[in-house]
């Protein structure tokens, strides 16, 4: 289920050098990618994006914009045919396929960035196959991907993942339509991450998010601060 619409065949404008010296996180849902960054901002004073956060609010104009130019309703009247009618497989893959239009937006975003300090990017949208042409090794990115024995984990324990957020006719099908989906994104992210010769981080609950972090922190230590690699 790859998306293969990469930037490859378009240049990227880059005005600052922002986007070829960033740091990026990759990986699935509730793997603490959010988590490992603001660590390492406390801990380095690097800058993080967090896509998550954009995506959902400073994008929307552009997501609506999007929709009306493909002659789709300006916003998505009927949420039962988003969460509770379509299979997984057909959720999945309509998330992979919007995913190249929302990475733009998150590099424009990224584009306007100017700091001191290493700037990582993090987020389930920030995918290989999109980040890989625009950076100068594969070292500049890591995905962070849930065991589901932690995804379960996390979806017990975090109040964000145990509601949808959204009024439906079936709350219990289209929750397990979201976490079904979410586990195939992840997936096809860990393929074409091994594909691309990106590391990738199982979280599997053994570590804590110190631990985890440290274990980016080395991943990325060519390119962070002198004091927060580890020796």
């Amino acid at each position: 289920m790859t998306s293969h619409k990469s930037l490859a065949d378009s240049e990227v404008w880059d005005p600052f050098g922002t986007l070829h010296r960033a740091l990026w996180i990759g990986g699935g849902q509730w793997a603490g990618k959010s988590t490992v960054a603001r660590l390492l901002a406390v801990r380095s004073g690097v800058t993080v994006y967090h896509y998550d956060y954009h995506d959902a609010r400073g994008h929307n104009d552009r997501r609506i914009a999007r929709r009306v130019a493909l002659g789709e309703p300006a916003t998505e009247l009927d949420l039962d045919e988003v969460w509770v009618h379509p299979t997984p497989e057909e959720m999945a893959m309509k998330t992979l396929a919007g995913f190249p239009d929302r990475f733009q937006w998150a590099l424009d975003d990224l584009r306007a960035l100017v700091s001191g300090h290493p700037i990582i990017a993090e987020g389930w949208g920030l995918r290989p196959e999109l980040v890989a042409p625009i950076i100068d090794s594969p070292r500049r990115m890591v995905v962070m991907v849930p065991t589901p024995e932690f995804r379960d984990r996390q979806v017990r324990e975090l109040p964000r993942a145990t509601s949808l957020g959204h009024r439906v006719s079936d709350p219990a099908r289209a929750q397990a339509n979201r976490l079904a989906r979410d586990r195939l994104v992840a997936e096809d992210a860990v393929r074409t991450a091994h594909q691309l010769g990106i590391r990738v981080i199982a979280i599997d609950g053994s570590r804590d998010a110190a631990a985890i972090a440290d274990m980016v922190a080395d991943h990325f230590s060519p390119y962070l601060p002198a004091r927060d690699r580890k020796e």
